[in-house]
């Protein structure tokens, strides 16, 4: 007779099973990936770096960069049991109601729609909770302009999610640091030239599709080695819905090409603006 310490149990029932320790570290909390709906998360395909791990844990790792709307900082995601996929990420936080000032202007949300018409008269009345909306709208409007330019092929960090005023994206760098902004740069003149036609070909491509970047310029344009990447994309515009598009789209057109001609690059915004205005009609 077999007693209960001979007792073997059948494999197939068997959990291999790895507890996690509790957090207690303030700058540490439960990867938020599973807990956003599912349109609140990056597009397919997923790039191979993202971790979607439920065990995953996020560590602030400090700030990268102070704003007037949101502040970005830099977020290590991992999972403790799979240290090697280990990921590094741009948290963009706007800001809470108690210490924000919205400098966007209203002309921005012309041709944007909102069904809650609370929030609208909350927006107009500047109340408490209508900049709390204010943070809301402005970090849903940046994802949804990162998601959609990442599906167009505009060079733009890869949106990882969404969760609230919290947008988390991929961290461009160079050579393990953060990618300098085009501003920064001193581009040697056939490099200089390659930066020029790749900034052009994403504006037609924005044009191509309706849209205006709105608040270009070499300060929201990183330089990650021989590649662009646009960033800060709230206030997009709708080049026909909005009836400032097309002021919006010169402005952008006279910002770029006032920096690559302060380089020796013989451009003019006139003409870049009429070849933007040929791919959209």
């Amino acid at each position: 007779m077999s007693t209960q310490d001979d007792f073997t149990p059948d494999p197939s029932f068997v959990i291999d099973f790895t507890a996690y320790d509790d957090l207690h570290d303030p700058d540490k909390r439960w990867s938020t990936w599973l807990s956003v709906e599912p349109s609140c998360r990056g597009p397919e395909p997923r790039p191979d770096w993202l971790v979607t791990s439920q065990g995953a844990v996020d560590t602030d790792l400090g700030i990268l960069k102070t704003g007037k709307e949101a502040d970005v900082f830099l977020l290590e995601r991992a999972d403790p049991h799979d240290p090697e996929r280990a990921v590094v990420m741009a948290a963009k936080r706007y800001r809470g109601e108690e210490h924000r000032t919205f400098h966007r202007s209203t002309a921005y949300r012309e041709g944007r729609r909102m069904r809650n018409t609370r929030d609208t008269r909350a927006l107009a009345r500047k109340s408490a909770h209508g900049r709390a909306v204010a943070a809301g709208q402005w970090a849903w409007a940046e994802w949804e302009a990162l998601v959609r330019f990442h599906g167009l092929g505009v060079p733009v960090p890869y949106p990882v999610q969404i969760d609230g005023t919290e947008i988390l994206m991929e961290w461009v760098t160079v050579d393990g640091e953060t990618a300098p902004r085009l501003a920064q740069t001193r581009p040697e003149p056939a490099l200089l030239e390659s930066y020029y036609d790749q900034l052009r070909d994403a504006l037609a491509l924005m044009a191509q599709h309706g849209v205006v970047h709105g608040d270009l310029s070499p300060y929201n344009i990183l330089a990650a080695g021989e590649r662009l990447v646009v960033i800060d994309l709230p206030q997009v515009v709708d080049l026909v819905a909005n009836p400032a598009g097309m002021d919006f789209l010169l402005r952008d057109c006279t910002n770029v090409c006032t920096w690559f001609r302060a380089r020796g690059l013989a451009v003019d915004e006139q003409d870049l603006f009429g070849e933007l205005m040929a791919h959209a009609f």
